[in-house]
């Protein structure tokens, strides 16, 4: 058995904590043979890109989230915005006649993902405000209609266009959707006022609504997984559209669910994999056969989940475009990736595009960087699995899939890399002691 050292220069992760996401209890593997392939597939690439945009980034705000009337620190709203809550509301509404983000080059963000050892792309088609950033019939609401200025260019299918860049440079594809529509009449009806995140009125009360409601989804969700091409993931976020016997009352948010909002992923799903044999389906935070893999947000678990999972984490402190945001150093980014394939999960890392259509010049800095480290330790980080001790001391730890090499990351805390004199760790299965020779690498 080889062993391949891997010494890299690090500083101890930390992250902004916004809202956290827990990790479901009762992982349910999935039985489709297709399905099964393709985690353990995706389960190889190990790092992914996240993208969150929309019409708040020309607020240069949280994403949808200040039109949710629940007093939380990603809720608030600016007064310049809005005096009033429905002002703002139709203020934040009217940011699509001005949405024209001519800059956008897909091509260019699917190059310099994959230069740094990205390998798939999770996009958000629609978020919870209900934009649709794809050509969906079932709204106005959305990117090509003639109300939005960016309708006229030749890319004005954003989904269309991103997909396509990056399923040219072999990325797998991942659609991210919103299952809670808060622009949508049959989420929040009009005729109440929304009280939080959750629908506005009784479905039990008011079925034929929640019908229409159920029926608008899955609409939506089969023009994603007919209209764009081989989609390899449905990513479903607002885990509180549910069935209401699935809440978790230990895990604060979900405490807030009072009302059955079964949403029928059953018939969801069927349509989704009959659409595309094998996709993965990811509802999040909601255990069962249609939660693929679990999701923990803005955090790597502390041990080793013997589960499929993805960290989706931040690159700057917000999900969405912020002016100035606080992007991670370089030395962060290696570390957050190197703890996370140790634990066995991939590391999902987002980067916000702004009203432009284009990254912030930093994150091309963070991703250029990246690009050397990755080709130089491709082995020991793709394809690759958990083995015992995982994590011990300053040491992290792969193996190969065939179990032939063992790789061993070594990290510091600091600004920069504190080689020490002698490197000791342990080594499965004999869990005996190795000591080497420090070398620079």
């Amino acid at each position: 058995m080889k062993i391949l050292l891997t010494f890299i220069f690090a500083l101890y992760y930390t992250c902004t904590l916004g809202q956290a996401h827990n990790i479901s209890a009762g992982y349910q593997k999935p039985e489709d043979p297709l399905v099964i392939k393709n985690l353990e597939d995706w389960q190889d690439l190990k790092f992914g890109l996240f993208m969150h945009w929309g019409t708040y980034s020309q607020w240069g705000i949280v994403e949808s989230w200040s039109l949710c009337p629940e007093d939380e620190g990603w809720t608030q709203r600016k007064k310049e915005h809005g005096a009033s809550y429905y002002e703002y509301v139709k203020n934040y509404e009217n940011l699509q006649k001005t949405f024209n983000p001519i800059q956008f080059n897909p091509q260019k963000w699917a190059k310099a993902a994959k230069a740094a050892g990205m390998q798939y792309v999770v996009f958000t088609t629609k978020h919870h405000d209900g934009f649709a950033m794809f050509d969906t019939k079932e709204s106005d609401y959305k990117i090509t209609d003639p109300k939005t200025p960016f309708s006229t260019h030749p890319k004005a299918n954003i989904t269309k266009e991103i997909f396509e860049a990056f399923r040219q440079e072999n990325f797998k594809i991942g659609a991210y959707f919103s299952k809670p529509d808060w622009h949508s009449e049959y989420y929040w009806w009009p005729y109440f006022p929304p009280k939080d995140r959750n629908v506005n009125y009784d479905p039990q009360k008011y079925p034929d609504r929640w019908e229409k409601f159920k029926q608008y989804t899955f609409n939506q969700i089969n023009e994603l997984t007919t209209n764009y091409g081989k989609i390899d993931i449905l990513w479903l976020d607002g885990g509180w559209v549910r069935p209401l016997s699935t809440v978790d009352t230990t895990v604060d948010w979900q405490k807030t669910i009072k009302l059955e909002q079964d949403i029928d992923m059953d018939r969801i799903g069927s349509m989704a994999r009959k659409n595309q044999p094998g996709i993965i389906i990811v509802d999040r935070t909601v255990p069962g056969k249609w939660e693929n893999y679990v999701t923990p947000e803005q955090s790597i678990p502390e041990q080793p989940l013997h589960i499929p999972w993805e960290s989706c984490i931040t690159m700057g402190d917000s999900f969405s475009y912020v002016p100035n945001d606080n992007y991670k150093p370089t030395k962060t980014i290696i570390e957050t990736l190197v703890k996370i394939i140790s634990r066995g999960g991939n590391y999902l890392l987002n980067i916000a595009p702004g009203p432009n259509g284009d990254f912030d010049p930093i994150a091309y800095e963070r991703l250029e960087q990246l690009t050397p480290w990755i080709n130089i330790n491709k082995s020991a980080i793709f394809s690759t699995r958990t083995i015992y001790p995982y994590h011990k001391d300053s040491y992290y730890y792969t193996r190969s899939k065939d179990s032939k090499h063992i790789n061993v990351f070594h990290l510091s805390e600091g600004e920069t890399y504190q080689q020490p004199s002698l490197y000791r760790f342990e080594i499965a299965p004999e869990q005996s002691i190795q000591e080497h020779k420090t070398t620079r690498i």
